[in-house]
């Protein structure tokens, strides 16, 4: 029985959407944003020389069709990733409105999602007083810290000893649509912070607020203040099984790599691994190796996005790439005869453009196992009726196979 594998290598857009002009990082619409294209242009031009060198080197992917994605995608110069594909390969089209994380994964997943995101559009005093009255009941407290628009490292920096002094939680948002929350650790307490979030999470959820993330973070005011890989997320449950659902329902393991948990809020999912993307990477050679006949491993690398993307490192993106592209090599001679892997993204985060948000784009679509082809521009939700066209399972949704 065959096996399938869905990697998304969080971020990595490759431009061309062809609503990209309705969405803006400050002002400037993401119209011509193009992820891949514009990293693979800076290295070739020596723009992205630190810890590394020369023009963007992806020879596992390229020979998968990633090249060949940008340019059906966008029709962008991509130096560097001209191989002629031996891989099937497509460029897919997002139908969700908006531009993050659970839109593209539930997307990918076979469930467009059918509403409009509520933001905090205020860059200052964010957040309406039934939302500080929920934290505070929630968390015990007088009041809060931050209710504002700002970086979760630079706030962290700001406020950390504040947090610490008076036991108050930091607040805070960005575009997408989210209420983050960050808490101290051992001065807070880890476990609080995850019980305040889901405590707080239905009244988000309710104003149709994607993600509650828990934000923890260790140090101190002389020392510093950093960020630990404790976050978790409590999203919006989707509104409809999604493919992990019709995988488990047709008797099936769904195996979660990395934030896969949080996003699908566990539905239709079996058991998460979490932790850094090398920690990632290790878990999923070894589901490769041990994952059943017949199951679904669905898996995200959010680096390239929280660490590369946001903080606008065009050489920290290429060098990102350049490992994960290494380690695919490394796994794709261990698949089993009649396995599929997927590698996608769920949105673009362009290092080169203005800001510091998501930028809207198609993704690439990278198939293993599948011969060699392409059928052209797709819907994200393609993606989930291919995946269970290969596994034999009953689909649902707007999606249709490309197989």
């Amino acid at each position: 029985m065959s096996r399938a594998f869905l990697i998304v290598i969080d971020s990595v857009g490759c431009g061309g959407a062809p609503d990209a002009g309705r969405y803006f990082n400050g002002d400037v619409p993401d119209t011509g944003a193009n992820t891949l294209a514009h990293i693979a242009q800076a290295c070739a031009a020596g723009r992205a020389d630190q810890g590394r060198s020369g023009p963007l080197h992806l020879p596992v992917m390229d020979a998968l069709g990633l090249g060949a994605a940008v340019r059906l995608a966008s029709g962008e110069a991509t130096p560097g990733l001209s191989a002629e594909p031996v891989g099937l390969y497509a460029a897919a089209t997002e139908a969700s409105q908006g531009k993050d994380t659970p839109s593209g994964h539930w997307d990918l997943a076979g469930v467009p999602v059918p509403w409009d995101w509520a933001y905090f559009t205020k860059l200052e005093e964010s957040f309406p007083p039934e939302v500080i009255a929920a934290v505070c009941a929630a968390a015990g407290t007088d009041g809060i810290l931050g209710n504002c628009h700002a970086s979760g490292t630079d706030i962290v920096t700001k406020m950390g000893a504040e947090h610490i002094r008076s036991g108050w939680p930091i607040c805070y948002t960005s575009a997408d649509s989210v209420f983050q929350i960050a808490a101290h650790e051992e001065a807070f307490g880890l476990q609080r912070l995850y019980d305040l979030c889901k405590a707080v999470a239905p009244v988000l959820h309710g104003m149709r607020v994607g993600r509650v993330i828990a934000r923890p973070f260790t140090g101190d005011a002389e020392q510093g203040f950093t960020r630990t890989i404790n976050r978790k997320d409590f999203a919006i449950a989707p509104p409809a099984p999604t493919l992990c659902d019709w995988v488990q329902s047709a008797g099936r393991k769904v195996h979660g790599v990395g934030k896969i948990g949080d996003i699908f809020s566990m539905r239709g999912i079996d058991d998460v691994v979490k932790g850094s993307d090398a920690d990632l990477m290790l878990a999923l050679s070894e589901l490769i190796g041990t994952a059943e006949d017949g199951s679904l491993t669905f898996a995200n690398f959010v680096e390239f996005d929280s660490l590369y993307g946001h903080r606008r490192d065009v050489a920290g993106y290429a060098r990102a790439l350049e490992w994960f592209d290494a380690e695919l090599g490394r796994l794709l001679p261990r698949l089993r005869t009649g396995d599929m892997l997927v590698v996608s993204a769920d949105h673009g985060n362009d290092p080169t453009w203005t800001g510091t948000d998501h930028t809207r784009e198609r993704v690439p679509v990278l198939v293993a196992g599948k011969g060699a082809g392409s059928p052209g521009l797709i819907a994200f939700s393609d993606v989930a009726a291919s995946i269970a066209d290969h596994l034999g399972v009953p689909a649902a949704g707007p999606g249709r196979s490309f197989l």
